[in-house]
């Protein structure tokens, strides 16, 4: 969604306070793709302060499924958005003096809805998604997701590379 900056930007500096639909339904990053399967709409309010200078609040909520950490089950993650961004439009965003942020999602009188939520997502994206604290993970031989059952593979709890270690303590205690 596109909004209009020219009211706001004019002699008048008449102030922006609108709640639009957030029309972007997957995330894309270089770790893959990931879809948006809840989302409300997005309160924006956009003030003048002087000059070329706007405050810009926005607040929403999306829910993103994530593949689990371990087992790659698909685990619903809600991101809350809500923040307030400062930007000079008079400024290059390669000498913004401190305080102010980038606005990448303005062009010209437009402010790109979906691509500044899209860049707030990122910077809230989770570091971590499990689908339970006691996630088992899945079979680092044959791929079993561990939480949904056993497997016959022989000890999965050790991992493949330290099965040298593991023999010779077989014939260590053999001995």
């Amino acid at each position: 969604m596109v909004i209009n900056l020219s009211d706001v930007l004019s002699e008048q500096h008449k102030p922006i306070d609108v709640t639009v639909s957030f029309e972007l339904k997957e995330i894309r990053m270089k770790s893959g793709v990931f879809p948006i399967i809840e989302k409300d709409p997005v309160h924006v309010r956009v003030s003048h302060r002087k000059n070329k200078e706007l405050e810009i609040q926005a607040e929403t909520r999306v829910s993103v499924l994530i593949p689990c950490d371990r087992c790659l089950s698909e685990v619903k993650e809600e991101i809350p958005l809500c923040f307030m961004k400062q930007v000079d439009l008079g400024t290059s965003d390669a000498e913004l003096p401190e305080g102010f942020d980038e606005s990448n999602f303005i062009d010209g009188y437009y402010l790109d809805v979906d691509k500044m939520l899209y860049n707030e997502i990122l910077v809230g994206w989770p570091t971590k998604v499990l689908c339970s604290e006691d996630c088992k993970g899945i079979c680092s031989v044959c791929g079993q997701n561990l939480n949904e059952g056993t497997c016959d593979c022989e000890d999965t709890g050790l991992d493949p590379r330290m099965s040298v270690v593991r023999d010779l303590f077989k014939n260590f205690k053999e001995v």
